[in-house]
């Protein structure tokens, strides 16, 4: 089920009116603690049916049964899913977490998506492809229907993947890198000024505002100089966006691409990247974008070349990337996911266990 789409808007109303039903009922039960799991019994027990009753998560048949049952751990797993946690089918400690918050702190994270999905205007086409940032993930969407989901990784909070708007037009095989000025300016001069053998080994040239090649060794990398020219990294082995980006011109200079960092696609938390989207299995998207006659084996091929080359996609297909920590899909199944970039709260959001390791 898409996860945005022409009725997202309509649904979070709905689950809106739905959650203030339960907030003029008393709202949710108390937390259940880390720990329970099958084979528990009693009160605590009894407030965590109560609770998935709540969210429909467990049928209202099975709220009264003091024992933790094969049922209960469904229902658990099935929470976990919709909140976007690992499926333990137990109460660990993000799970509680997640429990521990009311129904008024939902009700304010509803209002925000409202806010943020009505204030989109989108004629959704017959293909388009979405980016829901906290949820790390790609959906590739054809006739109401999700044709491919991805796992992906996105911008860390200090450096945010925009909402965006755009028109997916080639993909680029093989492609250079040119570096952000704001990563030239808090990195690579700081680098330099550590290592100046860095940029060689990272295969990247300084190229002036003629387009001539600069030594860099020219360069007095501790001043703000640096920022007057562009640092591009040479296609191949080891360069940040992998083998493969895909064109979605915009005003915020982002896209999606390959990474030679796979390993973070593994991570429970994928905040990595410093505001492009990274995608696990991008050979698998970019043959769906480019139509007929193209699969994942197709565009292998042609990043086996070892050449630089863009192709145009005949019929281009839109992608919207949306900041959703609250949706329905259209089964009426209402999803959460942290608001890593603290758009609804505005408070200090940590995201546990992650690690920065390639931070391009």
């Amino acid at each position: 089920m898409p996860t945005f789409d022409a009725g997202s808007l309509d649904r979070l109303n709905g689950l809106s009116q739905y959650y203030a039903q339960i907030a003029r009922n008393g709202g949710f039960p108390a937390a259940p603690p880390v720990g329970l799991s099958a084979g528990a019994t009693g009160s605590a027990v009894l407030a965590l049916r109560q609770r998935l009753v709540m969210e429909k998560d467990l049928p209202e048949a099975e709220r009264d049964n003091p024992k933790w049952d094969a049922r209960l751990t469904t229902a658990v797993s099935r929470f976990q899913q919709r909140y976007g946690l690992q499926s333990t089918g137990k109460i660990d400690e993000r799970t509680r977490t997640q429990m521990a918050l009311s129904v008024q702190h939902r009700l304010i994270q509803i209002g925000h998506n409202m806010e943020r999905v009505g204030a989109r205007f989108i004629d959704f086409n017959r293909r388009y492809v979405v980016v829901n940032i906290p949820s790390a993930q790609v959906e590739a969407i054809e006739n109401g229907e999700v044709a491919r989901r991805y796992i992906a990784v996105v911008g860390r909070p200090q450096n945010p993947s925009p909402e965006v708007d755009a028109t997916i037009s080639a993909i680029n095989f093989n492609p250079t890198w040119t570096v952000p000025q704001s990563i030239i300016k808090k990195e690579i001069g700081p680098h330099m000024v550590r290592d100046p053998s860095y940029l060689s080994r990272q295969r990247m040239s300084v190229i002036d505002g003629s387009g001539r090649t600069v030594d860099p060794k020219s360069i007095d990398w501790s001043s703000g100089k640096a920022a007057n020219y562009t640092i591009r990294q040479a296609y191949g082995a080891g360069n940040s966006l992998g083998q493969l980006r895909i064109q979605m011109p915009n005003s915020d200079s982002v896209y999606m691409h390959d990474t030679p960092s796979k390993r973070l696609f593994g991570s429970v938390d994928r905040f990595f990247s410093h505001g492009c989207v990274r995608v696990q299995g991008v050979n698998d998207l970019a043959a769906w974008l480019l139509g007929s006659g193209w699969d994942a084996r197709r565009v292998g091929q042609e990043i086996a070349t070892g050449a630089r080359k863009d192709q145009a996609i005949p019929d281009r297909v839109p992608v919207h990337w949306v900041y959703m920590t609250a949706y329905v899909t259209p089964d009426g199944t209402a999803h959460f996911r942290p608001d890593v970039y603290n758009l609804d709260f505005g408070s200090a959001s940590r995201i546990a266990d992650a690690q920065v390791v390639n931070p391009y």
